[in-house]
């Protein structure tokens, strides 16, 4: 939200309003990849530089992409280092290989880590003094490269928001980048790229998927535009993530998770995340447990808390994801909003407690302590969590439960 004042008349002329912004094309369809040629010739770079990560590789889906480029005989290089939650380390030395390759045209192909690299890279490349925009000191104000985005994960909706995450490896926290110049020129989603997406991946990235719906559409930025997007991610979700998972090759499925990813991302995008985001950051800074798995595990335990502020929402989540109409009973929504995610994460074989990710109780405190200070989630959140708060869902998340 956005709130401008008039000098001459400050008392009188307040004006409240909310930007809507996504990539310059988002295009979606089975097979889309084979329309990237198009868009490199747009362009006409002098040559191409391909972001990804080592099981995107494997999977074969980097030398398809190439496949599909290669009649337009324009040189290529790709790096694909990336391995678990990438850091601005990572970050910078992509940026020095971009740069020694002179390419002036990045794809990103692979899952949220690998998009975040492709579009921060592709943004920063030409900018001096880079730990001020690591530290978010400065702004990106613009991005002079070309850049397109390609998903082979539904769940971060990385290719449609102006957000980045990366680990400051020296703080052992993570930190987020967020700028328009992060959005792509093109967001290209085909859902058959995700149809290698191994089941764990599919199940945690999912209900990441989810996690960004459901926080966005409570969120204190929200709007009846972003409503739109997370209202139907999250019918998305409940259709299709238990096929998905447990039979990765149905592309319907594939293909509604897919949806279900880029609306949660657009809404995400413009109205924010909240808790269950700032508490994930410090698992993944000091444990480096998996973005989504963090997300999944925490949600059941921080809405128990948070939603007791938005009664009226929860009775609209249970209708959206048919666990019952609870307009007569709205207090009730709550309690099977909370017991939903808890089984969803059984049903989808995630950890259900942080003990079984080998977080050390003695380490809570100090995890509290981190997500207490990511204020610009916490502040989306319509319930102000303490810090001693933040510590009571952390040890209730250790336990874990029914």
């Amino acid at each position: 939200m956005t709130v401008l004042m008039n000098e001459e008349k400050k008392a009188e002329s307040i004006v409240t309003f909310n930007d809507f912004q996504i990539p310059g094309v988002i295009r979606f369809g089975e097979g889309a990849l084979v329309t990237i040629k198009d868009e490199v010739l747009a362009k006409k770079p002098s040559k191409i530089f391909i972001v990804s990560d080592k099981g995107v590789e494997k999977a074969g889906l980097v030398d398809e992409l190439k496949n599909v480029l290669k009649p337009l005989e324009i040189p290529i290089e790709t790096m694909t280092d990336i391995v678990g939650e990438p850091t601005f380390a990572l970050v910078e030395r992509t940026i020095k290989i971009l740069n020694q390759s002179e390419a002036d045209f990045v794809i990103g192909i692979g899952g949220g880590s690998a998009l975040d690299v492709a579009k921060a890279s592709a943004a920063l490349q030409d900018k001096k003094d880079l730990e001020d925009y690591f530290s978010g000191n400065k702004i990106i104000e613009d991005r002079t490269m070309s850049c397109v985005l390609l998903p082979t994960t539904s769940g971060t909706g990385a290719e449609v928001t102006k957000n980045a995450i990366f680990a400051d490896e020296e703080e052992g926290v993570k930190k987020g980048i967020v700028s328009s110049a992060l959005l792509p020129d093109t967001a290209i989603v085909d859902p058959k790229l995700t149809l290698s997406c191994p089941a764990r991946v599919t199940a945690a990235s999912g209900v990441d998927a989810f996690t960004h719906a459901i926080e966005s559409y409570i969120s204190t930025n929200a709007t009846e535009q972003t409503r739109i997007y997370s209202e139907k991610s999250m019918k998305l979700f409940a259709k299709h993530i238990t096929n998905a998972v447990h039979n990765g090759s149905n592309i319907k499925d594939r293909s509604g998770m897919s949806w279900a990813s880029l609306l949660g991302g657009v809404s995400l995008a413009n109205a924010g995340v909240g808790a269950v985001h700032a508490m994930a950051y410090p698992l993944g800074g000091t444990y480096h447990i998996e973005h989504g798995v963090a997300n999944a595990l925490l949600m059941p335990y921080v809405f128990k808390v948070i939603g007791k502020t938005c009664t009226n929402d929860m009775v609209r989540v249970a209708s959206f994801i048919e666990i019952g109409d609870f307009s007569n009973s709205k207090h009730q929504a709550l309690d099977a909003v909370v017991n939903y995610l808890m089984k969803l994460l059984k049903d989808l074989n995630l950890p259900t407690s942080l003990k079984e990710l080998g977080v050390k109780q003695s380490d809570l405190p100090n995890l509290a302590e981190q997500a207490s200070q990511v204020k610009r989630l916490l502040s989306n959140t319509p319930y102000r969590l303490s810090e001693e708060q933040i510590l009571r869902i952390y040890e209730d998340a250790y336990e874990g439960g029914e």
